[in-house]
């Protein structure tokens, strides 16, 4: 009797509603467009600074120097064209290495702009494949609409699934869900070809996210995202070469994602995939003034708020009280040795103690010359970070997604300071056009840094035009961007 193959089961329920999303969900808004467009160009403003960090490109520089890539993607800043993976790898993490780049906030707190540096560089070798056999380029508008599919794939699982606090595994692995989806359907897979890459992913070791908690935070939080966006442009060439999927790759028991790192509980979507659009773009948080932790954003406001009412006293000053919610308590609640840039850019403590003393917070001001001022070390000393129970509940109330922290100085002499309050940060959608001008500045300044006066003013005319940048080649706008 001729043996007969089992069918081969439905893909886990979750699975099959984002490569349903992906595949054929409506992403392009107007709205969302005008989001997207203000996303990439933060985004390049974040590459443009962290590419005069020495630090920065010794770590994304090619393994193998001096590699020619046939139709190679270029990385922004720097003179190389590498092959997709490892052009993923460099450009995402020039975009997140200042943590400078846009946040997005739920159970689990994303940086959404993570997964640009994996779209562009995919989105630039197609085109320059496609150049080279007679056929038209990939223009911007097609990376802003991958970008808003991604978001909203990466943020409808942050909104309910704590990844950071309970699973305890860091939140790059959205970062390599979304890219790992989205890039497959970019390189023209199907809905199963999709489904087929999500498993891959979901299957994959995650992340342990040591490197940016207590003692051993370094300088890997850095690149970490670069790492998950260029596992995800592999792992969606991988599938489209033929690799298998694994349809219980979530609900297998003992051996599946939920077993071993939920608890045994499945992972939850905020709303049904088929609502899916793209709300998570519309209402990113953006870092426009403070290169630190999202959550320390409004600290630093608050503080630098401060600096004139206190800068007469620091001698006097007896103690910091800071009010925040449960998730920044949980993550920037950090004093003791900071050794490194990675811990100090995460301690609320340090972030305070830099805006009280100076009125400022710079990239710089974590570097080792600023951190050895023995005033810091006081203040720090002095500072406490106490959960605010109304605070936690704004920042988990999904009408509002404020971000707060409020600080008080008090003096030897039992005066103080009125709380200094800041619910929702300068990069906040609530407060999206007062923020427009500063967002705009700083990629003028970051474009300054890197780029000749003329090739300077090309990039800020050309990203500053919505239309135009959209209907731009990607190899034309990498060829801009990218250095000689």
């Amino acid at each position: 009797m001729a043996s007969r193959s089992a069918p081969r089961p439905k893909f886990d329920r979750l699975i099959r509603h984002i490569a349903r999303y992906v595949h054929d969900g409506r992403s392009g808004s107007a709205r969302a467009m005008r989001a997207a467009h203000l996303a990439i160009v933060d985004s390049l403003s974040c590459a443009f600074e962290a590419s005069a960090l020495a630090d920065c490109r010794r770590a994304i520089a090619p393994i193998v120097p001096n590699t020619i890539v046939p139709h190679g993607a270029r990385v922004p800043a720097t003179p190389w064209r590498l092959d997709p993976v490892e052009a993923a790898f460099a450009t995402s993490s020039l975009i997140r290495w200042l943590d400078y780049n846009d946040a997005y906030y739920g159970e689990t707190v994303i940086h959404p702009s993570d997964c640009i540096g994996a779209l562009l560089a995919v989105a630039d070798w197609q085109s320059r494949t496609r150049i080279a056999t007679g056929k038209a380029p990939l223009v911007v508008h097609d990376v802003l609409d991958a970008m808003i599919r991604c978001y909203e794939v990466m943020g409808q699982l942050a909104l309910a699934n704590a990844f950071t606090l309970d699973m305890r595994i860091d939140h790059v692995v959205l970062i390599k869900i979304g890219v790992a989806a989205v890039v497959t359907r970019m390189l023209g897979g199907t809905r199963e070809d999709i489904a087929n890459a999500l498993s891959q992913a979901f299957l994959d070791g995650q992340q342990l996210t040591v490197f940016r908690r207590g003692p051993d935070a370094g300088a890997r939080k850095s690149w970490a995202a670069g790492d998950a966006a260029a596992r995800g442009v592999w792992l969606a060439l991988m599938t489209l070469r033929g690799e298998m999927g694994y349809p219980a790759a979530l609900s297998a028991k003992t051996w599946g994602f939920n077993d071993v790192l939920n608890r045994g509980q499945p992972l939850k979507l905020a709303q049904p995939a088929a609502r899916w659009s793209s709300s998570v773009i519309e209402n990113l948080q953006f870092k426009i003034s403070y290169p630190a932790g999202v959550h320390a954003q409004s600290a630093a406001e608050a503080a630098i708020k401060l600096h004139a009412a206190v800068r007469a006293r620091l001698d006097k000053i007896k103690q910091v009280e800071i009010r925040t919610h449960r998730y920044a308590h949980g993550i920037l609640n950090r004093n003791g040795t900071l050794d490194t840039i990675a811990a100090r850019d995460h301690s609320m403590q340090y972030i305070v103690a830099i805006g009280l003393l100076f009125g400022r917070l710079e990239a710089a001001d974590y570097e080792d010359v600023i951190a050895a001022d023995p005033r810091i070390a006081a203040l720090r000393a002095k500072t406490t970070l106490i959960e605010h129970a109304p605070y936690t509940q704004a920042f988990y109330d999904p009408q509002k997604r404020a971000n707060p922290n409020a600080i008080r100085v008090e003096f030897e002499d039992g005066t103080a300071t009125d709380w200094c309050e800041v619910q929702y940060p300068i990069g906040h959608p609530r407060r999206r056009k007062e923020g427009l001008p500063l967002l705009k500045q700083k990629f003028e300044f970051a474009a300054a840094r890197v780029f000749a006066e003329k090739r300077r003013r090309e990039i800020v005319q050309l990203c500053g035009d919505t239309h135009r940048l959209a209907q731009t080649p990607v190899d034309d706008l990498l060829d801009l961007i990218g250095s000689t």
